[in-house]
């Protein structure tokens, strides 16, 4: 397992929940530009990072294949995701789940219920992205 600094929470870097479609796995990034304290992921995005481990992939070949197939760039995924959490939890819930830590201050024992939060709330987005995004 891996401890949360600063939070006297200890967990496995990897927590699947089969039944409700998702992992969560600890990335503890946080002294970056770009904080990552969790990557919340469904199961099929899962699959696929086992399937592709090793390989390299840089974000160029990314950018030019969501273009040349009219998707979202990669860039924007972020905001998006952003705008659909807000649908479907607390924005204090979206900002745990986003690592937005600049806009969130929590305390140890907070810090654990937004993590159960997350986890409550992280399948409903998962079902607003499929139903709204991948059958349109």
């Amino acid at each position: 397992g891996v401890e949360i600094p600063g939070v006297g929470l200890e967990t496995k870097r990897l927590v699947c929940f089969e039944k409700r479609g998702f992992c969560r796995y600890y990335i503890g990034a946080r002294s970056t530009q770009k904080p990552c304290e969790w990557a919340y992921l469904s199961l099929e995005t899962l699959r696929l990072l086992e399937e592709h481990a090793g390989e390299e992939v840089g974000r160029s070949p990314i950018s030019r294949y969501a273009k040349r197939h009219g998707l979202l760039p990669p860039k924007h995924m972020r905001k998006v995701a952003w705008r659909l959490m807000i649908r479907v939890m607390p924005r204090e819930v979206a900002r745990f789940i986003q690592s937005r830590f600049g806009e969130l201050k929590v305390s140890e024992a907070r810090y654990e219920d937004l993590l159960g939060e997350a986890d409550e709330h992280y399948p409903e987005y998962l079902r607003l992205l499929q139903n709204d995004l991948l059958l349109r």
